[in-house]
């Protein structure tokens, strides 16, 4: 059960940003699964939107939150990796994410983006931090999407 792990891996962007007690990965993946229970869009499966937002980031366990800034050179692999030795039977979902072979896929990678950028509202509200590096780089990803109205 090492994946539990991901209740203690701190959202890297957020700790580079100067965040203080910045969100863990888990609750991201957990603010990911609330948005989908909202803004779930009737032809896709809600079950497997769900899976896709909890294990989407379960790598990380071991891996680390790589931000742009970091060498991800062997980050695919190294997190096809992890995702093997932590929870195999969540290898298939883990790569449908990340070859986004699916419109589940594709509607959860947007979940993705719209959750740091609301996120980074919420930290903005209460600090004096200029987080909106963040919600630009979730527009650049969401485009002119519904999920940003």
């Amino acid at each position: 059960m090492a994946y539990l792990g991901l209740k203690d891996v701190l959202r890297q962007g957020w700790v580079n940003a100067g965040v203080e007690a910045p969100e863990s990965v888990a609750a991201h993946s957990w603010g990911m699964a609330v948005l989908a229970l909202k803004l779930c869009p009737e032809d896709l499966s809600l079950e497997h939107v769900l899976k896709l937002c909890l294990v989407h980031d379960l790598p990380e366990v071991i891996v680390g939150d790589l931000t742009p800034a970091d060498d991800r050179s062997t980050k695919a692999a190294d997190e096809r990796t992890a995702m093997q030795e932590l929870a195999p039977e969540w290898v298939a979902l883990f790569d449908e994410y990340e070859q986004q072979s699916t419109p589940e896929a594709v509607f959860v990678r947007s979940l993705d983006k719209l959750d740091m950028a609301l996120q980074a509202k919420v930290y903005m509200e209460r600090t004096d931090l200029d987080l909106n590096q963040f919600i630009e780089s979730a527009r650049k990803t969401l485009g002119d999407h519904d999920l940003l109205r």
